[in-house]
């Protein structure tokens, strides 16, 4: 089998048009994406906030959610989901409540300045989307995005990546 990476470049595929290189340029888009909201993020007053804490903030939603319905919705055990939420309750991001409906059971619901990293999120993939249309063209994008829709299926938009990947 052929190297898949330069040894004296690693991270860097070698061989243009192989199988394998239409997964690692997605991933890699998709990092280069997530790495500069964060960066951005961190600008506008979220330094604390990390790929899984978002993917947990969707999972928690507007409407609240309980630590087994977040772990469920990320793919993790209950165990997983709480350790993320306890580190969304430290950092001011989420907080716990009584479930009016059912007084054993605890709510997560976001704070304020969760939902802040949120819209602050949506705005700043907005601009990334942007620059990706100034770089490429915005009719580039726009047929991308398409193709994507119709080879990647309705059911692949979930939010357990970090689960899929087989960490917390």
């Amino acid at each position: 089998m052929d190297n898949m990476v330069d040894e004296k470049k690693v991270n860097r595929v070698v061989d243009p048009g192989k199988g394998y290189e239409l997964p690692l340029l997605l991933f890699a888009g998709f990092r280069t994406l997530i790495d500069r909201l964060h960066a951005e993020l961190a600008r506008q007053g979220h330094p604390d906030v990390r790929p899984a804490h978002g993917f947990a903030m969707q999972a928690i939603g507007p409407g609240g959610a309980t630590a087994s319905e977040v772990g469920r919705r990320l793919g993790v055990s209950k165990q997983a989901a709480g350790k993320t939420v306890d580190r969304l309750v430290a950092l001011g991001y989420a907080e716990r409540a009584d479930d009016p409906a059912d007084a054993r059971r605890k709510v997560v619901r976001l704070t304020p300045h969760g939902l802040d990293a949120l819209a602050r999120s949506a705005a700043i993939f907005d601009e990334l989307r942007a620059d990706w249309a100034r770089t490429l063209g915005a009719e580039r994008v726009r047929d991308l995005e398409a193709a994507l829709r119709t080879v990647v299926p309705a059911e692949a938009f979930r939010l357990d990546a970090a689960g899929w990947l087989g960490g917390a």
